[in-house]
């Protein structure tokens, strides 16, 4: 049995995922970060953008997130998300309709907050979309 690890994933509507997992790649602030059992104790920050999540079995599961913590401790390792979603779970089309409006919005936008909002949109819908298509 390879070497595992216990994961939970927790988002504002409860708990996504608790269990075993081999590894966790997850996109901090600092750039992709890598998580295997017997980790060191680590505390960052979570980007928006693709968590990968390997199963004891050897199969993989990726899911959309739009920013959190990660918190690594020799008991559990923990993803507090703002908003998290597994691949099968988005709904592509409505994805597409968030990218479609972000730029729209973003095209007439004058005020420089809305505009940093309508992007932090965007990268949000191309996240869900890139998760979904696999890229």
């Amino acid at each position: 049995m390879a070497n595992t690890f216990h994961l939970q994933i927790v988002t504002p509507d409860g708990l996504a995922f608790d269990g075993e997992t081999e590894s966790l790649i997850v996109k901090t602030t600092q750039g992709d970060v890598g998580i295997l059992s017997g980790h060191a104790d680590y505390f960052a920050a979570i980007s928006v953008g693709r968590i990968r999540v390997k199963n004891p079995d050897g199969s993989y599961r990726k899911a959309a997130v739009n920013g959190g913590f990660l918190r690594v401790t020799k008991e559990v390792t923990r993803v507090v998300a703002t908003s998290f979603e597994w691949a099968d779970q988005i709904d592509l089309e409505r994805a597409q309709r968030a990218k479609s409006g972000a730029e729209k919005a973003l095209a007439s936008a004058s005020d420089p907050g809305e505009v940093e909002l309508l992007k932090l949109r965007l990268r949000r819908a191309n996240n869900r979309i890139n998760v979904v298509e696999g890229k």
